[in-house]
C-alpha cells in the first residue's frame, strides 16, 4: 500500500512561503513525478512527504493515517539521492544490507532480499565488489537495491541520475521503470528534466514557485496544457507560443503551436520567414524560422531527409486543428 493524500499543505522557512497551500493525491501503485524549474519546491515537497521537513500548515496521510508529525524513518518509504551515499569500503552485498543489518534481521531473510533485489537490478554479479569497482550507473543501482530491501510502501526518488551521463541517464530511465512495473509500488520521482517526466510517469505534477500548475498524465499534459507555463515547458523542443495580430484572429491573447504540427514549404504558406540554425537528428530535422510576424524564432518539426540552407526563404503553415489558445492571464480558452 502506498496512497498519500495531501491536506493544504504549506511550508515556510522564516517569513519566506516557498510552498503556498496545496492539495494532491498521490494513488497506491502510481509512479508520480514532480517537475519544473529549479526553485520550483519540487525537492522540498518531497522532503515533507517524506518527513525530512517539518509541515507548517496542514496534513500528510499515508494510507489513511496522519502521518504529519510521524519521523521519517516511522513512515514506510525509502528515499534514494542524487548522491549514492555507499560505503566505499564495503562490498555490494553489504551496502544493500546494510539497512537490514541495523535493523537486526535474521541473516536468512537479509540475504534472500539482498539476492532477490540484486537480481531485480541485474546487480547479482556484483555483490562481491565495491563501490570503486563499479560505474556510475551500477552505483545508483546500489543505490536503489538499499532501498528495496526495505520493503517500504513507497519510493520517494530525488533527481537520482542527475550525477550521470546522457547515455547512463537514458539506460537508469528504462531500468527504474521496469523496477516499477515488477514491483507495482508507489513511486514519487522529483526531476527538472521534462523528458525523465514525459517518458517516466503515470501522473506529472508540475511545480512553479511551489504551485501546482497542473497534474495528470504525460498524455493530458502535452495535449490540453492549462496555461501558458506548462505549454512552454512540457514538450520538447518546447511549444511555440506567438502573440500579437495572428493571436488576435483566434480571439486569444496569446496562441500555441507545437513544432510538429506546423507544416513547411518553400512554395507557399501563411507566414514567410527564413531558416537559421538547423539542427538534424537523423529522424527528425528542426529549424528555427525568423517570420516578421512574430519577435521569436518557431521551432518547426520535419523529417530528417528535409534539408533546408541557412538563411533560406520558406513558408509556414500551422495545423488549425492543434492551435491552442490563452487569455490575457495566460490561462487555456476552450
Amino acid at each position: 500500500m502506498g496512497r498519500f493524500v495531501l491536506d493544504k499543505v504549506s511550508k515556510s522557512f522564516g517569513d519566506t512561503e516557498v510552498i503556498p497551500p496545496l492539495d494532491l493525491t498521490i494513488e497506491d501503485g502510481e509512479f508520480t513525478v514532480f517537475v519544473g524549474p529549479s526553485g520550483c519546491g519540487k525537492s522540498t515537497l518531497l522532503r515533507l512527504i517524506a518527513g525530512l521537513e517539518d509541515v507548517s500548515g496542514g496534513n500528510v496521510s499515508i494510507d489513511g493515517q496522519d502521518m504529519t508529525s510521524v519521523p521519517p524513518a516511522k513512515r514506510g518509504l525509502s528515499m534514494v539521492f542524487q548522491s549514492y551515499a555507499l560505503y566505499p569500503h564495503m562490498t555490494v552485498r553489504k551496502n544493500i544490507a546494510f539497512p537490514l543489518r541495523m535493523a537486526k534481521m535474521p541473516k536468512a531473510e537479509i540475504k534472500k532480499r539482498v539476492e532477490e533485489a540484486a537480481e531485480v537490478l541485474n546487480l547479482t554479479d556484483y555483490l562481491h565488489r565495491r563501490p570503486g569497482q563499479l560505474s556510475g550507473g551500477q552505483r545508483q543501482r546500489v543505490a536503489i537495491g538499499r532501498a528495496i530491501v526495505r520493503e517500504p510502501s513507497a519510493f520517494l526518488f530525488d533527481e537520482p541520475l542527475s550525477n550521470l551521463d546522457a547515455a547512463l541517464r537514458v539506460g537508469m530511465r528504462l531500468e527504474i521503470s521496469e523496477m516499477h512495473k515488477r514491483l507495482a509500488t508507489t513511486m514519487i520521482y522529483v526531476t527538472h528534466d521534462q523528458v525523465e517526466a514525459m517518458t517516466m510517469a503515470d501522473k506529472i505534477v508540475v511545480l512553479q514557485a511551489g504551485v501546482i500548475e497542473q497534474v495528470g498524465s504525460p498524455l493530458e499534459l502535452y495535449r490540453a496544457p492549462r496555461n501558458t507555463f506548462v505549454a512552454g515547458f512540457i514538450g520538447s523542443p518546447k511549444m511555440n507560443l506567438l502573440t500579437g495580430a495572428e493571436a488576435d484572429k483566434h480571439n486569444a491573447t496569446t496562441i500555441g503551436v507545437r513544432p510538429e504540427h506546423i507544416a513547411i514549404s518553400n512554395e507557399s504558406g501563411m507566414w514567410e520567414g527564413t531558416v537559421g540554425v538547423s539542427e538534424h537528428l537523423g529522424s527528425d530535422s528542426f529549424f528555427h524560422v525568423k517570420c516578421d510576424a512574430f519577435e521569436h524564432p518557431l521551432t518547426v518539426r520535419a523529417g530528417g531527409e528535409l534539408q533546408l540552407s541557412y538563411g533560406a526563404k520558406v513558408f509556414l503553415t500551422p495545423d488549425a486543428a492543434h492551435l491552442h489558445k490563452f487569455d490575457s492571464a495566460g490561462l487555456r480558452i476552450g
